[in-house]
């Protein structure tokens, strides 16, 4: 296991170090999207005047306030809680973000399947993965709200924040077909079995 500290946007060759077990900090800058981003992206037609290549997002809807515009909140919001959502509801969003935009990185909770496994395979993606209930950890890596688009979709806006030591995260899926959560699944999945086995059960 390795840990990578990679300053934002990364190329493919760095992308493709990455490998399940090891941790990665990001540095520079980290774009935020959820559900209806990503809707109004793939679904509805919209772009984004973001340039998201060979960066990395965050599945959230952050919590924020509106500010006076100044030099540390330069589109007049301040981050209150930056929190990661479930990303299993974004599945099928994961190949077009990296075929379309380029993104490397995938950030979230709870993993992605294998239309994602096989997107990051072949496209070149990873899934660094965030335990749930750390938002408050999460917000103090975060330094700023840089710019943010799509902002009609409040809170689900697509996000540009500047972060400085976001992390360390945990590489759970990576580019080489390799996840933590297919030795997750058998392993529910065999003691499930068990269980049921132990009652009496047939299945």
């Amino acid at each position: 296991m390795t840990h990578h500290t990679l300053p934002m946007p990364i190329d493919e060759a760095q992308l493709r170090a990455l490998r399940i077990g090891d941790t990665v900090t990001l540095e520079g800058t980290l774009f935020g999207i959820r559900d209806a981003t990503c809707i109004h992206l793939f679904d509805r037609g919209r772009a984004t005047r973001f340039d998201l290549r060979g960066h990395a997002v965050i599945h959230t809807a952050p919590n924020v306030r509106k500010v006076e515009v100044s030099p540390a909140n330069p589109v007049g919001y301040a981050p209150v809680c930056v929190g990661t959502t479930t990303s299993e509801r974004m599945e099928r969003f994961t190949r077009p973000l990296i075929a379309q935009y380029g993104v490397r990185l995938v950030i979230g909770k709870g993993g992605l399947g294998e239309v994602s496994k096989n997107a990051f395979v072949e496209l070149g993606g990873a899934y660094l993965a965030i335990i749930g209930g750390a938002a408050a950890l999460e917000t103090t890596w975060v330094e700023a709200i840089a710019d943010v688009d799509l902002d009609d979709l409040n809170p689900e806006s697509l996000w540009r924040f500047k972060i400085k030591g976001f992390g360390p995260l945990l590489v759970a899926m990576d580019s080489h077909g390799g996840s933590l959560y297919d030795g997750v699944r058998q392993t529910a999945a065999d003691r499930r079995a068990a269980a049921l086995a132990a009652m009496g059960v047939k299945v």
